[in-house]
């Protein structure tokens, strides 16, 4: 079993702040199977964030795959990071890549592949991708389902 006592966000009260990621806190755990090459995949279809020059939202799916080093992301601090960005103002491009450098430094994963999967801004849909070296052998990593826009449906 892991050992949970570090973690303040999971069973925790809920503390939601919308604008500052840098601010927000992410928690990890020991990887359970740590001499495995395994996969997680994390996916967040509704993310918010706000245009940098306009300050209106923009809505997008962030969907995430990594295979875990010595530690694992703590889903609920995952929750709220990602939330942190709901009153930040960030080009899409920033949001994605941010959010994966973020995520490979706190967990110094063996891989990690970010997908930031944009509804249309100006008519233009932007599909941002990110990520860390090469899959490790033996890792085997999903199609992550999202469908090329058409209204994404």
């Amino acid at each position: 079993m892991s050992d949970t006592s570090g973690l303040s966000s999971l069973g925790g009260p809920t503390i939601y702040r919308y604008d500052n990621p840098e601010a927000a806190i992410l928690e990890t755990f020991d990887n359970p199977q740590r001499g495995q090459p395994w996969v997680v995949e994390l996916d967040c279809p509704e993310f918010t964030s706000l245009c940098p020059v306009t300050g209106q939202p923009d809505f997008g799916r962030i969907h995430i795959h990594y295979v875990p080093g010595a530690r694992c992301v703590e889903t609920k601090s995952l929750k709220l990071y990602l939330g942190a960005y709901r009153n930040h103002g960030a080009f899409h491009e920033d949001c994605t890549v941010a959010i994966g450098k973020r995520l490979a430094e706190t967990l110094q994963p063996r891989f990690l592949r970010i997908g930031g999967y944009w509804y249309p801004r100006g008519g233009i849909p932007i599909d941002v991708f990110w990520q860390t070296g090469s899959l490790p052998e033996g890792a085997w990593l999903p199609d992550p389902g999202v469908a090329p826009y058409r209204g994404r449906g």
